[in-house]
């Protein structure tokens, strides 16, 4: 309690004291894009280089009137070039960034022919990984190893992403990531997540941002950071689109295709997209479990689970701008993703007694049909008070709704001894609904200090309710220990302020943000509930000082909560065989995090941070004895007492040659966990590290290949022993037909190293378990851009709404 009140007294105080007198982001860079009749031209491509290697920093398109900005720019020496198609590409003098914001002298393009712009050859593609003070972006769709892939699976391929045995996201080491997809979260947590983002095609994402500490504009959720994935989103005048098609073939084969309409006139902006993606998992898992009782052997049981997952989804996104007037835009979007998951996983069971003799052996015929249909609206409105954008408003109305229906049928018939065969049927079936309103505005000062400030408010109600029937020597009856009906509502209330400015070589930014929960879970059968209700203030502070021209030194701190999702806390069960199910945990609390993280630059590229975060309450994924004993096995959550956390990340990019450019990122950290559980008290930790390698080589009339690869240590998670794994991947890609046409060819997990072996390990009980899937895969693409890619100048768009946060809990 002590250590909580100094960490919260530090960092009022540093707020206080930098609040009024300094803060600001880093400096921005402003500039216009002209023809030569000095016209705006809109949507042309615009990249910001290094002056000293001439590497791609940051791309952005220009706006409805010519204009572009870059942000979040560390000092140093840069240029631009420009290009457009029907003009020639175009470079400005070098120049440099300081303190203070730039703006850029007008670029003017030329004209070019039909001839003249076949013949050029030089390659504007966003490098695959950006790196801004906050954030690592990883451009997806100029990547030939997204072809064919899912979201999750470009995710896994991230910078200090991993994904763990039982599908929970963990970003540098540490887990508690908030995900985000176009500023709204993803209601759901572990494997239900990973099937959704399974269910999303690499295809229609255009970006994805890691963010590891993150302002208190967005939510306070995320001890661990934020995903934020970003769709595309079509940028071209008049009516445009594109198709795709993927086919990949591993152990089963999987088919992507998808197509993308977008019409730009006057005042109007229609955009919509469809994907279809029809995949055949393959998995293979075997446990060995070690039974104790009163620290004595007492048995033991063996495993083996193979089968195939088939996932049908259908994702499909609609929307409309309007250009109400100069100053303001509304706007409107739809989306949604149908999923259908059919699973037939057979399962052997030998069990032994304590002198190794064999008890019994079972064998389940394990079907499971799994259908997650949801649909959002989001209606938007931004407006400028002025024409210079220095104060904008903008507010924000959500709905999403989601079902869950899920089906379980494990049959299983024994041998040793010999026994009628028994059925378990299972219905589940669930409604979430989340709707929220928010508004942010934002005023920059004439002595260039930025204030932030919004509000929101966001309600949730879920109801699941599921049936367990027993069938054996054709009577069937109903499973009252398992059938039950579970209700949870909640509703948080929010408000912050963030305020920026720089004074000289320093800038601060420090925020506020306030937080009431209020929420309430019942399971009907029992009676059984909770209520809570508490309100906690989250402060956060970023401060940067250039100390030269290679050097700046940053600081963050923040303090964070993450809530427990719908799918932690729904008790129901999903089984996986006779002996082993999953359920959530009613009785979970909250975790709450302080961080901290010091971070280095040089030359602008190197980037050296070392952070630290002690987390209460952490709630972490468990495999432990079921309460109801006969060596039965559940995977759940649970909350710990305490975790400290201590990361170094070394950010090295490179660039050997000028078709060679390299990016290499070294995650070392310590997890240390303390508490009890089952009967096993945790007070351990181990050092491990993460390599993340990407090389992009661009060889010329077209062609670009990608050459990379992960490797994750042994870790300890919890009770979890995670051994070491890695991956390495290839990918080749041509544009051909004026950049109209992109044929990617990709291979991953070359060497098939990517199998997870883990131990758990309790006084009472030890399982190994070895999870194999289908991530040797080779896949082949095709993608076709068709429509006008002509510019007309005129006055469009500069923006939608976009929610930069979005709390939810866990779909069940």
């Amino acid at each position: 309690m002590a250590f909580r009140l100094r960490i919260c007294l530090l960092l009022l105080i540093l707020f206080a004291g930098s609040s009024f007198a300094f803060a600001k982001k880093d400096p921005v860079l402003s500039g216009i894009v002209r023809d030569p009749a000095g016209s705006t031209v809109e949507f042309a491509t615009v990249a910001l280089h290094r002056a000293s290697d001439s590497t791609v920093v940051k791309t952005e398109f220009s706006d409805a009137s010519g204009n572009f900005h870059f942000d979040h720019l560390p000092a140093g020496n840069y240029f631009v070039s420009a290009s457009q198609v029907g003009f020639e590409r175009v470079q400005t003098a070098p120049f440099a960034i300081a303190s203070d914001d730039k703006l850029l002298a007008p670029i003017l393009l030329k004209p070019s022919s039909k001839t003249q712009l076949k013949e050029v050859t030089v390659q504007a593609r966003k490098p695959l990984f950006e790196r801004e003070t906050d954030r690592i972006v990883v451009n997806v769709d100029g990547s030939p190893l997204s072809a064919g892939a899912t979201s999750l699976e470009v995710l896994s391929r991230s910078p200090g992403v991993t994904v763990d045995q039982n599908d929970n996201l963990a970003l540098r080491g540490k887990q508690g990531v908030l995900v985000l997809i176009d500023g709204k979260r993803v209601p759901m947590t572990g494997t239900e997540l990973a099937e959704m983002l399974r269910g999303l095609p690499a295809n229609s994402v255009d970006k994805i941002e890691l963010i590891t500490n993150p302002p208190a504009k967005y939510d306070a959720a995320g001890s661990a950071g934020i995903i934020s994935i970003k769709l595309k989103k079509d940028s071209r005048q008049g009516t445009n689109g594109s198709v795709n098609a993927s086919y990949g073939y591993g152990q089963y084969g999987k088919l992507t295709s998808g197509i993308s309409l977008n019409h730009r006139h006057k005042k109007v902006n229609l955009f919509g997209s469809f994907n279809h993606n029809d995949r055949n998992v393959y998995t293979r898992l075997t446990v060995h479990r070690d039974f104790y009782l009163n620290s004595l052997f007492a048995g033991s049981s063996d495993q083996d689970n193979v089968g195939k997952t088939r996932y049908i989804s259908e994702t499909y996104r609609a929307g409309l701008d309007y250009t109400l007037s100069k100053r303001t835009l509304m706007g409107v979007v739809v989306n949604g993703l149908v999923m259908n998951a059919e699973a037939h996983i057979p399962n052997v069971t030998q069990t032994y007694d304590e002198r190794g003799a064999l008890q019994s052996s079972y064998q389940s015929a394990n079907r499971r049909n799994l259908s997650t249909p949801n649909t959002a609206v989001n209606m938007n409105l931004k407006h400028s008070f002025d024409s210079t954008g220095r104060r904008e408003l903008t507010a924000d109305a959500d709905y999403a709704h989601y079902e869950t229906h899920r089906l379980q049928n494990l049959a299983t018939t024994f041998s040793v001894p010999v026994r009628p065969a028994t059925i378990l049927d299972g219905n589940l079936n669930g409604n979430l609904d989340i709707s929220s309103v928010k508004v942010d505005y934002v005023h920059t000062l004439k002595n260039k200090m930025r204030l932030e400030a919004g509000v929101k408010m966001s309600w949730v109600r879920s109801d699941n309710n599921v049936l367990f029937t027993n069938t054996s020597e054709g009577k069937t009856v109903i499973d009252t220990g398992k059938s039950n009906q579970f209700r949870y509502e909640e509703n948080i209330n929010a408000a912050y302020i963030n305020v920026s400015r720089t004074i000289k070589k320093t800038s601060i930014q420090a925020g506020l943000r306030g937080e009431q929960t209020n929420a309430k879970g019942l399971q009907l059968v029992g009676n059984d509930g909770f209520e809570r209700r508490y309100f906690q203030l989250f402060p956060s502070v970023f401060i940067k000082q250039t100390l030269s021209k290679s050097h700046d030194l940053g600081i963050s701190l923040s303090r964070r909560i993450d809530r427990p999702t719908y799918n932690q806390l729904n008790p129901f069960r999903a089984y996986i065989d006779a002996t082993t199910y999953f359920s959530g945990n009613p009785s979970l609390y909250p975790q709450s995090s302080y961080n901290i993280e010091l971070t280095h630059t040089f030359k602008q590229k190197f980037i050296t941070s070392f952070s630290y975060s002690r987390t209460d309450q952490p709630i972490i994924s468990v495999v432990q004895p079921a309460p109801e004993g006969n060596r039965q096995v559940v995977s759940t959550f649970q909350n710990l007492t305490r975790s400290d956390y201590y990361g170094l990340t070394l950010t090295v990019p490179m660039q050997p040659t000028s078709w060679w450019t390299m990016d290499n990122n070294i995650v070392a950290y310590y997890n240390r966990f303390i508490g009890d559980l089952a009967g096993t008290s945790l007070n351990t930790g181990l050092p491990a590290y993460s390599i993340n390698v990407a090389n992009i080589l661009t060889l010329g009339k077209g062609w670009t290949a990608d050459l990379g690869g992960f490797y994750q240590s042994h870790q300890l998670y919890g009770f979890f022993d995670i051994r070491p794994q890695g991956q390495l991947n290839v990918g080749l890609q041509k544009s051909m037909w004026a950049k109209k046409g992109v044929l990617k060819l990709n291979m991953t997990d070359i060497f098939y190293t990517s199998p997870l072996r883990a131990t758990s390990t309790y006084n009472n009980y030890i399982e190994q378990l070895n999870q194999r899937q289908d991530t040797r895969v080779a896949t082949i693409s095709f993608s076709y851009r068709f429509g006008s890619d002509t510019v007309t100048p005129s006055r469009r768009r500069t923006g939608g709404a976009e929610e930069e946060k979005r709390r939810a809990g866990s779909a069940s």
